[in-house]
């Protein structure tokens, strides 16, 4: 569950982008980054060792306020890809309220995909219990590549389970679903906070679409591509 931090008057959720490596996530972190104000984000910090490395910043939504006046703050983290950097990505999971998938859509990287799945889901487990009660965000990265594994069969060895989650074709290079991405798991954190805590007046309704289409609602944070960009963060 989100941290409250009731002397600064802040809800803070931690959101992990995983994957494999050279998947996107750190991609996605940059342009996320890149794109919001300044004054509403703090700096991007990478925590290297001789061997691996991690990202994370975070950034306070303008168009997130919750009860009583409180803030919603969000720290987006990335875990290193790698495999022998396990003890990493355990650590840096570990108290996550929200997580984002990013696949690699080339042909060659659909087993390392299923592989980096299967550590996430198990690192998941071995710190805070199954992986189902976390909100879970899948996107397909690099879809501009020409021969990119058709989407029908990255759901089907991602997303097959008796859970379907929500899922984004993307490229992180290039801000293409970038924002959309965020937001989706950024309202499931939303809305699972207003039902736990009971907190009113700023829960949505609608639940992010496995298309990422939807029906148009205010976004958590804009991006270009956002039909809320005025009121958001976005430069």
């Amino acid at each position: 569950m989100a941290l409250i931090n009731h002397a600064k008057k802040e809800v803070v959720f931690k959101v992990v982008y995983c994957g494999p490596g050279m998947g996107g996530k750190t991609t996605n972190l940059e342009y996320i980054h890149s794109r919001i104000r300044g004054d509403q984000r703090g700096d991007l910090v990478s925590l290297s060792t001789s061997t691996d490395r991690t990202m994370f910043f975070d950034f306070l939504p303008v168009n997130a306020p919750l009860a009583n006046g409180y803030q919603s703050k969000f720290q987006l983290y990335t875990v290193p890809g790698q495999v022998m950097y396990n003890a990493t990505r355990q650590l840096v999971l570990k108290g996550v309220d929200g997580l984002v998938f990013v696949a690699d859509s080339l042909p060659d990287r659909l087993e390392e995909n299923v592989r980096a799945f299967r550590t996430m889901e198990n690192n998941i487990e071995r710190n805070q219990g199954s992986l189902t009660n976390i909100p879970l965000i899948l996107q397909y990265n690099k879809r501009d590549l020409p021969g990119v594994v058709p989407v029908a069969q990255l759901e089907a060895v991602l997303n097959g389970g008796p859970r379907k989650l929500p899922a984004y074709e993307a490229v992180a290079k290039d801000g293409y679903q970038v924002f959309a991405v965020l937001n989706a798991v950024s309202q499931f954190l939303l809305e699972r906070f207003y039902r736990v805590s009971g907190a009113g007046g700023g829960a949505t309704s609608a639940s992010p679409r496995r298309d990422g289409a939807g029906e148009e609602r205010r976004a958590v944070v804009s991006g270009p591509e956002s039909v809320s960009a005025a009121q958001g963060l976005a430069r």
